[in-house]
C-alpha cells in the first residue's frame, strides 16, 4: 500500500491504520489479495467501511471545529446549523477513505 495504511494485524491477515493515512482507492491491495476478499467494482470502494462520528467530537461538545468536513473529498460530512456547527456523516456518499479519521482533533471518528 502506497499510503502505508495496511499492517499486519492479529493472526496475520492485514487490518488498515487510517492514522498513518488515507486510502486513495489506488487498487493495490485489490490486486495483491489472495483470496478476493477485497473487491473493486465500478467506482465502488473495495469494502464497505463508513465514517462515524462519536460523542467527544468538538463541535458536539460546542467547540467549533469543522476539519472533518474540510476533509472530506467526496462531500459526505455535512454541517447542522446550531449555536455551532455539528458534523453528520451522508453514509450514502461516505467511501470509508479514513481522511476525516486522520485529521480529527480528538479522534472523534471511527470508520467502520
Amino acid at each position: 500500500c502506497p499510503e502505508t495504511i495496511l499492517e499486519k494485524g492479529r493472526g496475520g491477515f492485514p487490518q488498515i491504520n487510517f492514522q498513518h493515512g488515507e486510502c486513495t482507492f489506488c487498487g493495490i491491495c485489490v490486486e495483491r489479495c489472495p483470496n478476493n476478499t477485497l473487491q473493486r467494482t465500478d467506482n465502488n470502494p473495495p469494502w464497505q467501511l463508513k465514517a462515524h462520528i462519536e460523542a467527544h467530537c468538538l463541535a458536539k461538545r460546542g467547540v467549533i471545529c469543522v476539519t472533518c468536513g474540510e476533509n472530506c473529498e467526496v462531500e459526505a460530512i455535512h454541517f447542522q446549523l446550531a449555536r455551532v456547527q455539528v458534523p453528520k456523516v451522508n453514509l450514502e456518499k461516505c467511501n470509508g477513505c479514513g481522511a476525516c479519521y486522520q485529521t480529527c482533533p480528538v479522534t472523534a471518528i471511527t470508520i467502520r
